[in-house]
């Protein structure tokens, strides 16, 4: 059995109004976990979720994303941002070397807050749940301007994600601030 090596650039990518996120290894490469590189534009907050069954690994090549992954003593939606542990930790604004490990239950989010795009390694275990969600991401928001949030919430339903707080993309260009790719769920 042969290994696999992709060359930087390389890879599937699958382009979104809200990431780019290009496959560097898979499932059916016999992964243990689906790897992607992913390219957060500014304004970008996935939102507050959890996974029930997955977890995941984040690592920040170049940039930088606000990040959280604990237990709120309270959760209060729409900001995350706000949150806090019982044991004091809050959101952490995290650069070039930064880490999230996120185990199965525990709610987590990222969002760049900056005014330049921020690459991130992201895994995701089990294969290739994650991989399915963004091809399938990709259709939706492919579909016109305006995202059915039917659509999101029965993918959200299937990939074993339930938001807590809204995903959304809010560039910090001015005449771009009142268009979001989503809203609520």
């Amino acid at each position: 059995m042969d290994g696999v090596v992709v060359p930087p650039g390389q890879g599937r990518k699958l382009i979104t109004k809200a990431q780019e996120v290009t496959f560097k290894v898979t499932g059916a490469q016999g992964g243990f976990a689906s790897c992607f590189e992913v390219v957060v534009p500014p304004g970008f907050d996935v939102g507050a979720h959890v996974h029930q069954h997955s977890q995941e690994f984040f690592y920040v090549l170049d940039g930088e994303l606000d990040l959280f992954a604990f237990e709120p003593t309270t959760q209060t939606p729409p900001r995350w941002q706000d949150w806090q542990s019982p044991n004091g930790d809050r959101p952490l604004r995290a650069g070039p070397g930064s880490c999230m490990f996120v185990p199965p239950g525990c709610p987590h989010a990222f969002t760049n807050p900056t005014t330049t795009p921020t690459r991130m390694l992201f895994q995701s275990y089990p294969p290739p749940d994650h991989e399915h969600y963004f091809e399938e991401i990709v259709e939706i928001f492919s579909t016109g301007n305006t995202i059915d949030p039917h659509a999101i919430q029965q993918l959200r339903d299937r990939y074993d994600i339930n938001q807590l707080t809204p995903l959304h993309h809010t560039p910090p260009n001015p005449l771009n601030s009142h268009r979001e790719v989503e809203r609520g769920a």
